[in-house]
């Protein structure tokens, strides 16, 4: 195992679909897989810090991760969209750079 309880193979398919967009610099990744205390088939909770991100582009995005072959679930969010504090000052707390340009 990886970083965040991934293997090499599932971190290099979700780098590469990041990758596809460059209006995407930096993802933080929070939730049990930021804190370690994740089950096996624990989702993947992904935040991307970008201010501007056109919903089309995480439209395609959640199709992306939809379409690939990754065994666990991804959550994908906009950091500056959300709107729930408590979410918010957990990203902020146990947050963890998981992809950066």
């Amino acid at each position: 195992m990886m970083a965040f309880g991934l293997t090499l193979k599932q971190e290099k398919i979700i780098n590469e679909i990041f990758s596809k967009y460059s209006q995407i610099k930096k993802v933080v990744v929070y939730g049990s897989r930021a804190k370690g205390n994740f089950q096996e088939g624990s989702d993947i909770d992904l935040t991307i810090i970008e201010e501007e991100i056109p919903s089309s582009v995480l439209l395609e995005l959640v199709n992306d991760f939809d379409d690939s072959l990754l065994p666990i679930k991804v959550d994908i969010s906009i950091f500056s969209k959300l709107t729930n504090q408590d979410l918010i000052d957990h990203i902020k707390r146990v947050g963890q750079v998981f992809y950066q340009k």
